[in-house]
């Protein structure tokens, strides 16, 4: 048993503090609302998020970070990415640098180009080491996770012990963790599989066929595999639970609110309208930013990320990006 700390009281943050209650592990969770840790504490209910299924009562929430970080073994970041810089820089003069650091966050960071995990190595720096840093990405919608429906997830970490702690930590019968120790391409690929959920959407909202969905999510892949090639990451990676099988459940599930976002412009909605209605973020509407800037800067090609940023962030009419997708110059289908 671990003493374990969610940081981020939304839904997979819930949902992740009742499988690792299952696990055999103490929780608690930290709430950035306080009314969201009172109701968890005396109604064991998160009224924000999932809020039909009733929580263990020995999961307790805080809203006080110091308070749930005394004497933990992990701790878990379960913020939306653009916040996790702001949010480790705060968390981290209450850590003593004997806990593993697992971030669950799916995102590039706009700007700077890191992941989530290389977000924490430099924040933390001098309080604990890189090795003590991991991830736990895959296809987990929380929506199913809470639900006790089967789920399968990578955990991936800079060293072997991290990640196979972390392994053991989250480990029930209806959440079976795998090992991955490419860390690289298990990021890149639980980030960019976003940006293609939202071009699903589009394609579902505008109506445009499940032809073009097959191409969206092979293309796509191929898309999300030369990037994190270019960054060093395993080519095999992409096939798996983080690759195409995180692509898969993001393009198609109705739970999916990337894919949703899509649906909606795809149906002629603005972006700036859609996020003022949402109470949950899309992290690959800031994702789409941070990749099509890199591939800028580093001459990757990657047209479906920048057709998705043009419709988002340029007001480009989604069928005109399509178009120019559609007839950019004839090309061999494998050649990177």
């Amino acid at each position: 048993m671990k003493n374990v700390t969610i940081i981020g009281a939304g839904s997979f943050g819930t949902a992740l503090a009742l499988v690792l209650d299952r696990a055999g592990n103490s929780v608690q969770m930290w709430a950035r609302e306080k009314n969201i840790a009172d109701t968890i504490n005396n109604d064991h209910i998160n009224p924000g998020y999932l809020s039909d299924v009733k929580l263990p009562e020995a999961i307790e929430a805080y809203n006080n970070l110091e308070h749930c970080l005394t004497g933990q073994d992990m701790v878990v970041f379960a913020t939306p990415s653009h916040t996790l810089r702001d949010v480790a820089t705060k968390l981290k003069p209450c850590l003593n640098g004997d806990e593993i650091l697992v971030t669950v966050s799916k995102g590039i960071e706009n700007d700077t180009f890191k992941t989530m995990s290389q977000v924490l190595v430099e924040v933390m720096e001098g309080v604990t080491y890189e090795d003590s840093i991991g991830v736990l990405y895959g296809p987990s919608h929380a929506e199913e996770v809470i639900k006790l429906k089967p789920t399968t997830i990578v955990a991936s970490a800079y060293s072997s012990r991290t990640a196979r702690i972390i392994q053991e930590t989250f480990l029930t019968p209806m959440f079976r963790v795998y090992i991955n120790n490419d860390i690289m391409g298990v990021e890149i690929g639980g980030s960019v599989k976003n940006i293609m959920a939202i071009a699903a959407g589009i394609i579902d909202g505008a109506e445009l066929g499940d032809n073009a969905k097959a191409a969206l999510i092979t293309r796509g892949l191929h898309e999300m595999r030369r990037m994190g090639i270019t960054l060093g990451a395993h080519s095999d990676t992409f096939a798996g639970l983080t690759g195409m099988g995180d692509l898969i459940v993001t393009c198609t599930s109705s739970h999916s609110r990337n894919r949703s976002v899509g649906y909606r412009i795809g149906k002629g909605e603005k972006l700036t309208d859609v996020i003022k209605s949402m109470n949950m973020v899309a992290e690959g509407i800031k994702t789409t930013k941070s990749v099509r800037d890199w591939s800028l800067k580093n001459n990757i090609e990657m047209p479906i990320t920048h057709a998705i940023y043009s419709v988002l962030f340029e007001g480009v009419d989604p069928r005109d990006a399509l178009y120019e997708l559609m007839t950019r110059d004839p090309k061999d289908e494998i050649v990177m």
